[in-house]
Order: structure tokens, then sequence, then C-alpha cells
């Protein structure tokens, strides 16, 4: 899988310990995971070892962990929370320590399995529009449905008559904490479930490390999903991911970031959303400023005239925001 031309001025390139150099390809298959993991922390054996500039090849399972096989389901019958959103990994980076930034260049996320491929559904008491436990109301949960759905080279067949466009991304994403252990349903410093569309191919995700080998853990791939994934369920599915990583030594920040072709993203994640973007557009500013020449408040008056937002979950146990400023305007 060729790699676009942009990759070889990328941060990655020019501060990766790897640069351009291509290294060794790993696969980490179903059977070869084993133990799917539900919380990202440092306490679970490393499945695999690789080094900086390697690339891996990962099979993961949905969000439902293949539970939900028929349109007559119940989630509520079929789903054991909190053991949703199965993570594959850890994958140990060699030389990573805290400080560093793993730099993970996402190739290619293909969908796996039989055909439907795709599922959503209603869960009760999760969603952004409807009472949860942490915003409790008086009414009764709407009823459950599960919704399957093939997708293939032309899209997602919603119906016959609508068929979406196959945009997939890794929704749960993120390294180890350095102490604690945090539910793979939730997003946060370290990643974690940001379910964040622009965290797909093509796209460069930078995670500050926390603990030695940085400890990789990915999983809950979207075939496709509208912003804010309003009903907490996105076109979940099984799939086959395929991505570069390497190391940055000695780059370290608070939270996310995200580089593509056109432009450059902070993630923030909190309740309530407003402090989401808030933190994303005050990690920007920083970004800007420490290696693009901005002065802080001129950072600041820049982006409220070219800032972007990308709202990417309103549901999770934390709400995720992007913010984003086009490199035409921050490399020039």
């Amino acid at each position: 899988m060729s790699e676009p031309a942009w990759i070889k001025n990328s941060i990655l390139a020019r501060r990766g310990s790897a640069g351009k150099k291509s290294g060794s390809h790993h696969s980490l298959s179903e059977a070869k995971q084993g133990k799917f993991h539900y919380v990202y922390g440092p306490y679970a054996e490393p499945v695999l070892e690789i080094e900086p500039g390697d690339s891996i090849s990962v099979e993961t399972l949905d969000a439902f962990g293949g539970a939900l096989k028929s349109e007559r389901d119940k989630p509520s019958k079929k789903l054991q929370f909190p053991y949703l959103n199965p993570q594959s990994g850890p994958i140990s980076v060699k030389g990573a320590e805290k400080g560093d930034c793993l730099a993970v260049f996402i190739k290619g996320v293909e969908t796996r399995g039989a055909q439907p491929a795709g599922t959503t559904c209603l869960v009760p008491e999760f969603g952004g529009l409807v009472s949860t436990s942490a915003t409790a109301m008086l009414h009764s949960p709407l009823p459950e449905r599960v919704k399957k759905m093939r997708i293939d080279k032309a899209g997602v067949h919603w119906n016959e008559k609508i068929v979406l466009p196959y945009e997939p991304f890794i929704g749960t994403i993120g390294v180890s904490p350095e102490i604690e252990a945090i539910s793979s349903l939730q997003p946060d410093y370290h990643g974690g479930n940001m379910d964040l569309p622009d965290i797909g191919p093509g796209a460069i995700l930078y995670l500050p490390v926390h603990t030695k080998g940085a400890l990789l853990y990915l999983g809950d791939c979207h075939a496709t999903q509208g912003d804010g994934e309003l009903c907490g369920v996105a076109v979940e599915q099984a799939a086959t991911v395929t991505a570069r990583v390497d190391l940055i030594k000695g780059w370290s920040f608070a939270w996310p970031r995200l580089e593509t072709e056109s432009f450059i993203m902070t993630i923030g994640s909190a309740r309530p959303l407003e402090d989401a973007a808030r933190i994303a557009y005050r990690e920007l500013i920083r970004w800007m400023v420490a290696d693009y020449g901005f002065e802080e408040l001129d950072a600041y008056l820049f982006l409220t005239q070219a800032g972007r937002i990308r709202l990417g979950n309103m549901v999770d146990p934390k709400y995720t925001i992007g913010a984003s400023v086009l490199k035409k305007y921050v490399c020039a």
C-alpha cells in the first residue's frame, strides 16, 4: 500500500526516529490477539513488540464484539456493559518512553467478516437525545432497534435507495496511561474512544507517551459516522487496520494531535461539550506558538477567524472535539 506524496514532508517524516524509512511488517490477527481488552492501562502484557518505522495490520472486532448478529437481537439482552469496545493490543514500541510521542500513520481501514458487515442500533438510555445516567429524566427509554447493512466498494447500503459513502476511521485508539486503567468507552488525554471521523486513512495521529513501550491499543472501527455520533452508535464494523508506527523522541504535549495533508488538529475530551472545545483550541494555540512561530494572543485572534471545529462524539462519558487550522496558513 503506497503512501501519499505529502507524507514525505510531514512531521512524522521530519522528526520520526525512522524518518522516511519503512521497517518490517507485522500482522496481528484475531486468533493471535486472543484476549481483547476493555481498559487502557499499563498492566496487560504486550501482544506484539515492534520497532519504530514498522508497519502493522490488525484485525479488530466491532464495538459489540460481534454479539449483534441479527436485526431481531435486543442490545439489552446481547450486550454486557461495560464489556464493550474490545481493543486489540497492546502493541509495545521499542525505545518509547514517557515524554516521547507515538506517531501512527493510518494507511487503511478495510471491512472484514460476513455481510451484512455494518451494524447500528438504539441502546436503552444511551445517545445524544435521550436521558442517561448522567442526565436523569423520568420518561421511558426509547425502544431498542438493531439495523444491519451491507458494506462494499459502492459504499454503505443504508436501504434500497440510500448508499452512504464508505468513510472509515478508527473510533477508539490510544496509548496506555502511566498508572490509571481507563475504560475503552471513555476518551481522554491518552486518546481512547474519541469517535473522531478524521482519524482515518491518510491521517497521522500523534499520541503523548506515558509509559515504557507506549502500549498502543486500537479497535471500534466505523464504516461511516455523522458529526456527534448522535444516537451513540455509528455504522460499526469489524475491520483490518493497516498503519505505520514511528517514535518522536522528546516531543511531549498534553492531548492527542492529528495531521493530514491540509490541516493540523488538536483533540480535547471533556464534559460539558464547551470544555472539550476549550481544551482543543487551547492546545492548538500552544502548538502554533511552540512550532509555528505564532505569539500566543496573535494565535488566539487568528483562530477566531480561521479555526475549525469537528464534533467527534456527544454521547460518551466525555465528549470529543477536534480543533483545526489549515496548514497553508501556519506552514507558510
